[in-house]
């Protein structure tokens, strides 16, 4: 038994502690850095069937040598293949030398999956999962409250909703990402209110759709883990810092160590499950308001989010519940998911 853990050199001490807790369990782990692949790591697959009709073939890179054969769980976490390639190689060639790889690392995790290795999650199960629309629409299927939510491009549109919502609206972004300045510094795109000067000057809209949600009076900021069927939840009070009142992130260094577990209500509890078993997802990082009401307002669910800070403040165990569920030591989350 041999679960493929799927990540990148740089990754944080997340994808170590969980190979820690599944070799706890007895069971061995080995990291696949996908930046390594192709010029640092090599990867072989055969067309004829090997042992347990797994394809034959082998993995070889700095964690040494790994059968196909052998791979029972796969636990995909980050991507970054290609990386390496020289970056002044001809584009002509650098671009579908990096396309051929990442084909063949998901070609890689497609087949190991057909032949019977669990996968956490698969590929095609995330991607349908991030559309930030489908979680709305699922998450007030199974009861979860949601802000009401507009995606447009449409200025005018976008000024009809804001004239229907008086509390205000914030936007945001589908995807994370982040811009950088002269000097080569980070600057990541946030969660922001929009102001009527905003709302006067949408032309940007036409190179770039945006998301616009009304605006919650909050209490706290949740975010809750889930790992097959368990259920993890931590709050932030983030409103004692005035750069985080919109987006907590902004101050996520400063509020690192004021994280503290929560118990969610037994109705969100399982509404929560519930939205997890409509994505077909076995991990999910949910971000809630919880309004001073005590309204707790589902915003979304990342499917591979992060969770590095939560095992030590407060120190929620989702590199142990990861594990057992790698290791078939707790439920998953097997079935197909149907088309929308």
């Amino acid at each position: 038994m041999t679960v493929l853990i799927i990540t990148r050199s740089e990754d944080n001490e997340s994808s170590a502690r969980v190979a820690a807790a599944v070799e706890a369990r007895g069971v061995r782990a080995y990291r696949l850095d996908t930046d390594l692949y192709p010029t640092d790591l090599r990867i072989s697959i055969e067309d004829q069937p090997g042992e347990r009709g797994r394809p034959r073939g082998n993995i070889v890179g700095p964690a040494g040598e790994l059968s196909l054969a052998e791979i029972t769980a796969i636990y995909y976490r980050r991507f970054e293949v290609g990386a390496r390639i020289p970056a002044d190689l001809d584009r002509q060639l650098r671009a579908p030398s990096v396309e051929e790889s990442r084909r063949v690392m998901h070609g890689l995790m497609a087949v190991l999956t057909a032949t019977g290795a669990f996968t956490l999650d698969r590929l095609d199960v995330v991607r349908r999962a991030e559309h930030k629309s489908l979680q709305l629409a699922l998450a007030r299927r199974v009861g979860l409250e949601v802000p009401r939510t507009l995606v447009s491009n449409d200025p005018e549109a976008v000024r009809a909703f804001a004239a229907r919502v008086p509390a205000g609206i914030v936007t945001k972004m589908m995807a994370s990402f982040a811009v950088y300045d002269a000097e080569g510094r980070e600057h990541v795109v946030f969660t922001n209110p929009v102001s009527d000067e905003d709302l006067a000057d949408l032309e940007g809209l036409s190179l770039c759709p945006m998301t616009f949600q009304e605006r919650l009076e909050k209490a706290v900021e949740l975010r809750v883990t889930v790992v097959g069927q368990q259920v993890m939840a931590a709050s932030i009070d983030s409103q004692a810092l005035p750069r985080a009142q919109t987006d907590w992130r902004r101050e996520g260094v400063a509020l690192l160590d004021a994280w503290k577990r929560y118990e969610l209500p037994a109705d969100v509890h399982q509404q929560t499950l519930a939205l997890m078993d409509a994505l077909g997802l076995n991990y999910g990082a949910f971000d809630f308001i919880v309004t001073p009401d005590g309204r707790h307002v589902f915003l979304e669910v990342n499917p591979v989010g992060e969770f590095m800070w939560l095992l030590h403040t407060p120190g929620l165990p989702v590199d142990e519940a990861l594990a057992d569920v790698l290791c078939d030591r707790a439920a998953r989350r097997w079935r197909a998911v149907e088309p929308t």
